[in-house]
């Protein structure tokens, strides 16, 4: 069957069942995402931008989907424990897919400020999410037309006009099932002129031999002024997929920070949409992964510079061990009238055995001639010289390999701008290249006391 035919089938059966677990302002976005899916197919491994991914196999698996939003037996506090902790933050959750209802007298959000459920806040305050639910996001696309059609809830995060939030908003998504599950998580970020904030998501996966997929969109809005940093922390498991798309709109004298970091995974696909549309607008979007075993991570991004006086920067680093297979394209368009851009795009990685792949695709599209535009790639093993250098100062070969492979990511961490995350990822990545999965069950802090899902 059609991967996409069958949810539509689906929708089509269960429509009432899908929406009165909604909210209205979620259903209205329905229609246009089911007509949509119906007149797209799914882009083939092979094909322009999906040269290395099969989103039809990512699909294949007969998952089951929550629509009727039956509770899970799950305590967070017990799946969850803080894997940062010399960090204060904002703590929430979802479950699978679905808000979990916790005391938050502890987070001390400043007033004006909204974090909580997208159903909930989409019920009791359509008219602020209105004009961004469904518009930030290209409905074109085909997963983020799947992820509306079936979205029944997410997280929402709204900073008022000229509000600092100090504290770390942290949102813990964790995998729970006994079968086979697809979770269609749905973030909307909305940043008023001036304000500020950061955000810090954790996958986690409890049930680790089993098969889960996260579909999941992400629309962040920064205007005029706004500073905003999403850190995206992938630590699931090897039977984890993901397909993740984010869609970053800015204005005018905005700053944004997109940082995706992939420690844990099965099969990853990764795809960031930014628009500057305001001049003076900054966007730095950084990314790193490490894969081994036969683990899988897909990076597309498409950085648009649609005014003048824009800057990005974007940086991805992977390095693929045993039979890993990676890949990166990212483009980078400046438009007739963006003068004065400066964009740099950089794609390294480090490939440790023959039997590892990488493919590397850098693209620049520049329709202006006042521009600082530069793109690179590299692909490489270990240098065999520093390897023999550090044994010859006493180091083993496993050692001196892991020490210098923690080097090479240390400028895509020394991005981050959350100091106590910087330093405990550095822990995670040497853990990780030492041979151990990355995840926050080895950490004893216990972050919640008692959680109600709802």
């Amino acid at each position: 069957m059609n991967a996409l035919k069958q949810y539509i089938d689906l929708y089509d059966e269960h429509r009432q069942l899908v929406e009165s677990n909604s909210a209205p302002l979620l259903n209205e976005r329905r229609a246009e995402a089911r007509d949509a899916l119906s007149a797209c197919v799914l882009p083939k491994k092979g094909s322009e931008n999906y040269e290395h991914t099969d989103l039809s196999e990512m699909l294949a698996t007969d998952y089951g989907i929550n629509i009727a939003r039956q509770p899970m037996s799950v305590n967070p506090a017990a799946s969850f424990r803080c894997d940062v902790p010399n960090m204060s933050t904002a703590l929430f959750f979802l479950i699978n897919d679905a808000w979990a209802r916790t005391d938050n007298s502890f987070n001390k959000i400043p007033e004006g400020v909204v974090i909580g459920s997208l159903r909930k806040v989409a019920a009791e305050r359509p008219e602020l999410l209105a004009d961004y639910y469904g518009k930030v996001a290209d409905m074109s696309n085909p997963m983020v037309a799947l992820n509306t059609l079936l979205a029944q809830d997410g997280m929402v995060v709204y900073i008022p006009k000229g509000t600092v939030v100090e504290k770390p908003i942290q949102l813990v998504n964790i995998f729970s099932s006994d079968c086979p599950l697809m979770a269609f998580r749905r973030l909307l970020i909305i940043a008023e002129e001036n304000s500020q904030a950061q955000l810090l998501i954790c996958d986690h996966t409890q049930n680790q031999e089993q098969d889960f997929l996260s579909l999941q969109t992400i629309e962040i809005v920064a205007k005029a002024g706004a500073h905003f940093d999403l850190y995206d922390l992938e630590e699931s498991s090897h039977r984890t997929k993901r397909i993740s798309t984010l869609y970053v709109r800015q204005e005018q004298d905005s700053n944004v920070l997109v940082d995706g970091i992939t420690l844990t995974n099965g099969q990853t696909r990764n795809e960031y949409y930014a628009s500057l549309d305001g001049r003076n607008a900054s966007l730095s979007l950084l990314g790193m992964g490490i894969e081994d075993d036969d683990r899988r991570i897909d990076t597309y991004s498409l950085i648009s510079h649609n005014v003048s006086d824009c800057t990005s920067n974007e940086l991805f680093k992977y390095v693929l061990d045993d039979n890993a297979r990676g890949a990166f394209c990212g483009r980078i368009y400046v438009a007739p009238y963006a003068t004065k851009t400066e964009a740099y795009q950089a794609n390294r990685n480090i490939v440790v055995t023959d039997t590892a792949k990488m493919h590397s695709k850098p693209q620049l599209e520049i329709y202006n001639d006042d521009v600082k535009c530069s793109h690179g790639t590299a692909i490489g093993q270990l240098d065999p010289q520093q390897v023999f250098y550090m044994r010859a100062r006493g180091l083993s070969e496993d050692v001196a390999k892991t020490l210098l492979k923690q080097a090479f990511m240390a400028d895509v961490i020394d991005g981050v701008r959350l100091p106590a995350l910087k330093d405990r990822l550095r822990m995670l990545v040497e853990k990780r290249f030492s041979g151990v999965d990355a995840n926050c069950t080895t950490c004893g802090a216990d972050c919640m006391s008692t959680l109600e899902h709802i």
